[in-house]
């Protein structure tokens, strides 16, 4: 009767599986009997030598009987595509029950894409480092695995490293006692305030740069949720000067934020948030020089000004100065490009000089970018 012995040699046991397979198929040409009996009757003889290759696998997160269960599905699949003519059985079986057992690993057990080559080598690391723990009696080091695998300390290192992707702990999986809370209940969500951290932080070191009257009133505004009418009456002053000093703190501040350098605090007791023109002439050559906030409450006026220095000024090249200005909204780039038609209009060249990085911005998408010298 042909049964595995565990007590007998392994070539014994491939032996008496060979000549079952070779039985086995006499008994399907000969027509003798049940086909379908004779083939029970083989998986049958095979199945402790499937359990026995399932079990060579336990302690690797995945239960034995779910290993077994694979591993008897590969003998089933074994046993019905073996050809006898291409050599032994059990040589075929073994190999194949193997090759879905380290399939299952690779497809069950992996959360994160991880290449087959490197799935191997991950498994052929960890049991390697289990079996040199019960030889050493403590935990092999990176160099001692390779050794016993025969393979780069680096190639070692990666398979460790890849090793996390392998049974990740699912989400819904209990922390605790049967009616306790899922890991993923536990895990905490994005937070939306984290991407204005950095704001936060710039601003906050921008505040104690400002006069402490200004750092008193934006306190009391924002932080106090107090009106301008009693930011006055505490302050001694009136609701109007209140109403200048805070648009001209939030004007720095905002400049402050948008340049690439900080400002000077130029206080709020002149017409400093306007836009001012500092102009200047070298030979054919007209600059000028913009500092402030070029927005639709300043673009008319600056707009006639520079119209007006650029038709009476005797020049060649009109070249606008930004570097003074932090924001330019529509209204700016309309003016800009007005002011671009009018010098091309009087037969001059228009040029911007100095924009910084976000009004540099503005200009690309207006195609203004092309006259940025």
């Amino acid at each position: 009767m042909l049964l595995e012995n565990q007590h007998e040699p392994a070539g014994t046991i491939r032996e008496d599986l060979d000549a079952a397979a070779a039985a086995y198929h006499a008994r399907l040409i000969d027509g003798d009997g049940d086909a379908g009996a004779a083939r029970d009757e083989f998986v049958d003889c095979c199945l402790p030598m499937a359990g026995r290759l399932a079990r060579r696998y336990r302690g690797r997160g995945e239960p034995v009987d779910d290993l077994v269960q694979v591993a008897r599905f590969a003998l089933v699949k074994a046993v019905d595509r073996f050809d006898p003519e291409r050599g032994s059985f059990t040589a075929y079986a073994v190999t194949t029950i193997q090759g879905e057992l380290k399939k299952h690993f690779r497809d069950k057990t992996w959360g994160v894409h991880v290449t087959r080559q490197l799935r191997d080598t991950v498994l052929e690391v960890r049991q390697a480092r289990a079996e040199l723990a019960g030889r050493l009696s403590r935990e092999p080091g990176t160099a001692e695995i390779a050794e016993h695998l025969g393979m780069e300390d680096t190639d070692v290192r990666a398979a460790m490293a890849a090793a996390a992707g392998y049974s990740p702990a699912s989400l819904n999986s209990p922390v605790g006692d049967e009616n306790a809370a899922e890991l993923g209940d536990l895990l905490g969500s994005l937070d939306p305030d984290l991407a204005h951290v950095d704001d936060r932080l710039s601003v906050t070191r921008l505040l104690l740069r400002l006069p402490e009257r200004e750092q008193r009133i934006l306190a009391m505004r924002f932080y106090g949720n107090k009106s301008q009418a009693e930011i006055g009456a505490e302050l001694g002053v009136s609701q109007m000067h209140v109403s200048r000093l805070l648009a001209a703190a939030l004007a720095w501040l905002r400049e402050a934020m948008l340049s690439d350098r900080v400002p000077p605090w130029r206080g709020a007791d002149r017409h400093a948030y306007g836009v001012t023109m500092t102009v200047s002439v070298r030979g054919p050559a007209l600059t000028v020089a913009l500092t402030g906030e070029l927005d639709r409450d300043e673009a008319h006026r600056t707009l006639v000004a520079l119209h007006r220095a650029v038709w009476d000024a005797k020049c060649s090249t009109v070249t606008i100065d930004l570097d003074g200005v932090p924001f330019l909204d529509a209204v700016g780039v309309a003016m800009l490009a007005d002011l671009a038609r009018a010098a091309g209009l009087a037969g001059r060249t228009f040029a911007i000089a100095r924009p910084h990085t976000v009004v540099r911005q503005v200009l690309t998408v207006s195609g203004l970018d092309k006259y940025v010298a």
